[in-house]
């Protein structure tokens, strides 16, 4: 991996790179205009001095003088050949700069390198009276000049910015590579810390050496503080979860027992709800046997008395025309009153079979709402309370009649107990309507009504408004769990608080066989 120490080497190599190439070809483009502008210099004073000395001496014809003066103006390096020409005899004289830098004559009029710069050559002679005549060109001159020394120098100068350049970068990444290790290789002790920290198995604290004592020397005393703050924190985190497990496994037990005594609770309400059915239909019964029995003695005393005329032989008609009377009388009363026990006792065994066994069986739902609804007669008949029933005929069920049965007594007993006071007048609805494969039943009353902040919590295990008044707060959780997971059906509740409340449930003429084995394994665990 390139890492924080290369690449800051890099960047500034890349920069003193620049800087430097940026600077070189700046001196490199003014030392290049230099020598273009001295190079023109140097190839006008030339031009100007031969065209100064050279047209007296082409015209006096002197060869000698002219050689000299071209081999004069050959000293300078950049002169590649002069060659003089006169207007009649054409090549009149020449030098030529060899390759090794030697000065030779033009014998003939060859190719010659170089830049030529050609100029005429005027002579002005002045007349007898001291006037001067108009020039007369008596030849010209070519001048070869080379860019070869041009070239070399700015080439000299490209070498040598480069090698000032390289040097540079080489004296700067040592420069950075010793000092950078200041920095970088206490950064690198901090990283194999770090990473040691992070992998270590052990509580051991390896502190990184402090004897630095600058800015360095406090990060690095920073970061031992902080390995000792972690292995303290580690500490304390490992003590937490030791005591977090161990409540959790506290809690694990106590929501066990918890659901283990809301499940007894549950069991008990059921057959304390089946207690008090037996209690109130034993009291109910007590009416009418009494009345049978009662009326049973006075038809015995009354026959007593007719036999015993009869063995006197002093029987008389009034006699046994008020015996008549008094054995119609009471073989109605024995007969109303013994159908009537019958009835209840036929209401109560269907009921508390069903609630016991739980079996399940097809059953028409108004007959069984009205034999429920019978059973409970002895609590509404201490109240002022009338209970209606509206269900179609006909309506068949395959399900769970002992559950349904706990279910509208739970919800009838409710109405009974939180919707009305004692003296209270009320009116108790059971509405059943048929919708396709589903039954809604809908349990009204026009008491109290439901507060508000208590809506959505009456379906809560344990939430009840008489607490200590012998609510448990279970009816209500039962009948839910019942709908919800026995019937596979589902239970809503709407109020306005002084006009009533009204509980719809909604369930499946055949109830589910899933549903049943799930609440046959939720008993077989209770």
């Amino acid at each position: 991996m390139f890492g924080i120490q290369g690449r800051l080497t890099l960047l500034f190599v890349v920069i003193v790179t620049l800087v430097l190439g940026i600077s070189g070809t700046y001196a490199q483009y003014s030392l290049g205009h230099e020598l273009e502008v001295s190079s023109q210099r140097l190839r006008q004073g030339v031009l100007t001095r031969l065209q100064t000395s050279l047209p007296s001496a082409l015209w006096d014809l002197d060869k000698a003088k002219v050689d000299n003066i071209v081999a004069a103006e050959m000293m300078p390096p950049e002169l590649v050949s002069i060659r003089v020409y006169d207007t009649s005899v054409g090549l009149f004289s020449g030098k030529l700069r060899n390759d090794n830098g030697t000065i030779s004559s033009i014998e003939n009029d060859a190719a010659v390198g170089g830049t030529p710069v050609v100029a005429d050559l005027a002579y002005r002679d002045s007349g007898a009276a001291g006037a001067a005549l108009k020039p007369v060109i008596v030849g010209r001159v070519v001048v070869n000049f080379s860019r070869a020394q041009i070239d070399a120098t700015l080439a000299a100068e490209v070498r040598r910015k480069v090698t000032e350049v390289l040097l540079l970068d080489l004296i700067l990444v040592a420069a950075l590579a010793l000092s950078l290790r200041i920095v970088f290789d206490p950064l690198k002790q901090l990283r194999d810390g770090l990473f040691d920290l992070a992998t270590r198995g052990s509580d051991e604290v390896e502190e990184l050496p402090d004897n630095r004592h600058d800015e360095l020397g406090e990060v690095i005393r920073g970061f031992n503080a902080i390995q000792r703050k972690v292995k303290s924190n580690i500490q304390r985190i490992r003590e937490a979860e030791d005591e977090a497990r161990k409540s959790a496994q506290a809690t694990a037990k106590a929501m066990d027992d918890l659901r283990r005594t809301q499940e007894s609770l549950l069991q008990a309400e059921r057959l304390a709800s089946l207690g008090g059915l037996v209690a109130g239909v034993a009291h109910e019964i007590n009416t009418p046997v009494g009345i049978a029995l009662t009326s049973a003695s006075v038809l015995m005393e009354a026959t007593e008395k007719v036999q015993a005329s009869v063995e006197g032989g002093n029987i008389k008609k009034s006699d046994i025309t008020r015996y008549l009377e008094t054995a119609s009388e009471s073989t109605r009363l024995i007969m109303n009153n013994a159908y009537r026990a019958a009835h209840l006792i036929h209401s109560f065994k269907q009921i508390a079979v069903d609630q016991v066994s739980e079996a399940r069986r097809r059953f028409e739902l108004r007959d069984y709402i009205n034999e429920v609804v019978s059973s409970l007669q002895p609590k509404l008949k201490k109240t002022r309370l009338a209970v209606s029933i509206v269900c179609p005929p006909d309506i068949m069920m395959d399900s769970y009649p002992g559950a349904l049965a706990q279910v509208i007594t739970n919800l009838t007993l409710n109405c009974v107990e939180h919707a009305f006071d004692p003296e209270d007048e009320g009116r108790i609805e059971i509405g059943v309507a048929q919708q396709g494969d589903w039954i809604e039943m809908r349990v009204t009353d026009n008491g109290k009504g439901i507060a508000p902040d208590m809506l959505d919590k009456v379906f809560d295990p344990f939430v009840t408004t008489r607490r200590g008044q012998g609510g448990t707060g279970l009816g209500l959780n039962i009948v839910f769990n019942l709908i919800a997971k026995q019937f596979g059906g589902s239970i809503t509740v709407s109020s306005v608080l002084g006009q009533g409340a009204s509980f719809v449930l909604r369930m499946p003429c055949v109830t589910p066989a899933d549903d049943s084995a799930l609440h046959a394994d939720a008993r077989l665990h209770a």
